[in-house]
């Protein structure tokens, strides 16, 4: 799959929810592995922010991102935008802001999801890159008893659970089992506070732009009415006579179980903070901004260790590649043919295979009692995937050779033994020309890198 962004740019304005401020927003095509970010327009140097969860600075009713080097560069309730983004399969975005907060609209992501749908997606040239889950990862809150556990699918998912003390809004499930359904699902439901919480927010300084437009109120413990005038002059709204338990709407709810969907929402937005759409199923307990950013920093954390995943290889499907069309297109023969068969080729990357076995030739030598595949037929190895990348796109590969030019930042991570199973990744880090190639190889074990390069070959037809 590729990556896309906006086909053009479009606006939307309002005011903030915790600011009050009137907001102006302009979201804008944006190059390739871009990501979402975020321009302070009203700043001077209209710094940027990258929507990463290793910049989120607060979680308190919504999550708020800064910027590392300029210190009033912040921007609040992100959530709601980057979930639309996200459902909608765009992955560049540059968003214009002229206030510390997106608007809260009518506290949903719809409006987003309309404006994306008039604006268009376009499809860009560089591979979309996935993070898939490949093994049960949880994250857990012992004070809250939220968690957040994801588990390996072929597809996105989420199943979400909420809780609350309340004879209005005990408990709640929601489920989006396809992004394709998002906007019809998900997307219109709105954010909610309880009666209650209304006080200590505004107390805060959060929430200067909520009324019953833009959030769902609940009316969940008795007051008297002196108190509840109290709390709508705090919040700067009518006084309302309410002599019973419920919710208090100018709106009737999308759903019955609206409040949950919206926790859904917010839990999507905050997993677009990982910066690549994920591949698993979520299921989440009790979900907040808190727990939900945790997951994401989690994911980051490993992303930044090593920023490219290791390719699924299931040895039950076949290869699109084997070793009769490889010895097809490339002139090496035993003891230098390095690679045994493919498992994945598009147009700019291809994944390798080969099988470690003890009765290679070299370890005869390195080392007869310590056996070690060589770090140079590592790399010799990924030449090779990366010759088949480059010989199965022209006509008559069997009439050309490739031939390396140059090699650079050679990494070894960790070393090569028999058993092991060699997965080579490659990819052109720019586009070909006049038979020159320029690519990136990693070469792993399980999960783990053990040898990455940068190399140059050229493609020179054989005499």
């Amino acid at each position: 799959m590729k990556q896309s962004t906006l086909k053009a740019s479009f606006s939307v304005a309002g005011k903030g929810l915790h600011t009050g401020l009137n907001v102006e927003a302009t979201f804008n095509p944006a190059p390739e592995n871009t990501g979402y970010v975020f321009k302070r327009t009203d700043l001077e140097g209209e710094p940027t922010i990258e929507a990463l969860a290793e910049n989120v600075v607060a979680t308190n009713r919504g999550t708020v991102i800064a910027s590392r080097t300029v210190k009033e560069a912040k921007v609040a309730t992100v959530e709601h935008a980057l979930a639309a983004l996200y459902a909608a399969g765009i992955d560049n975005c540059l968003i214009e802001l002229n206030a510390p907060e997106l608007p809260i609209l009518d506290g949903s992501a719809i409006e987003y999801c309309n404006k994306i749908e008039e604006a268009g997606i376009v499809e860009q040239q560089a591979d979309k890159e996935f993070y898939v889950v490949k093994q049960r990862i949880k994250v857990m809150d012992e004070n809250t008893g939220s968690s957040l556990i994801v588990l390996p699918d072929d597809d996105f998912s989420i199943d979400t659970m909420i809780e609350f003390d309340s004879p209005v809004l005990p408990n709640q499930f929601a489920s989006l089992n396809s992004l394709k359904d998002f906007k019809t699902e998900i997307a219109s439901s709105r954010t909610f506070v309880f009666v209650r919480e209304i006080q200590p927010l505004v107390e805060n300084n959060l929430i200067k732009g909520g009324d019953l437009d833009n959030a769902i109120v609940i009316y969940d413990k008795k007051m008297t009415q002196e108190e509840l005038d109290k709390i709508a002059d705090i919040a700067g709204v009518p006084h309302t006579a309410v002599d019973k338990l419920g919710y208090l709407n100018h709106k009737p709810l999308t759903h019955p179980n609206e409040p949950a969907r919206h926790k859904l929402l917010d839990v999507m937005g905050d997993l677009a903070l990982i910066g690549r759409p994920l591949k698993g199923r979520i299921v989440a307990t009790r979900p907040g901004h808190t727990i939900n950013t945790k997951l994401s920093n989690q994911i980051r954390k490993e992303l930044r260790y090593q920023n490219v995943q290791a390719p699924v290889y299931n040895p039950n499907v076949p290869p699109v590649m084997d070793i009769n069309r490889i010895r097809e297109l490339l002139p090496h023969r035993y003891p230098m043919q390095l690679v045994d068969k493919v498992i994945e080729i598009s147009d700019n990357y291809i994944v390798g295979v080969k099988n470690v076995t003890s009765n290679e030739p070299f370890f005869q030598g390195h080392f007869p009692e310590e056996p070690v595949m060589p770090g140079v037929l590592q790399i010799e190895a990924m030449a090779q995937v990366g010759g088949l990348l480059v010989l199965n796109g022209i006509e008559h590969p069997e009439t050309y050779s490739t031939y390396f030019m140059k090699i650079d930042n050679v990494k070894f991570r960790q070393k090569v033994v028999p058993g092991d199973t060699l997965i080579f990744h490659i990819s052109f880090m720019t586009p070909m020309r006049r038979g020159c190639a320029v690519m990136k190889g990693y070469a792993f074990v399980g999960e783990k890198i053990v040898s990455e390069v940068e190399f140059m070959a050229q493609i020179i037809k054989n005499k």
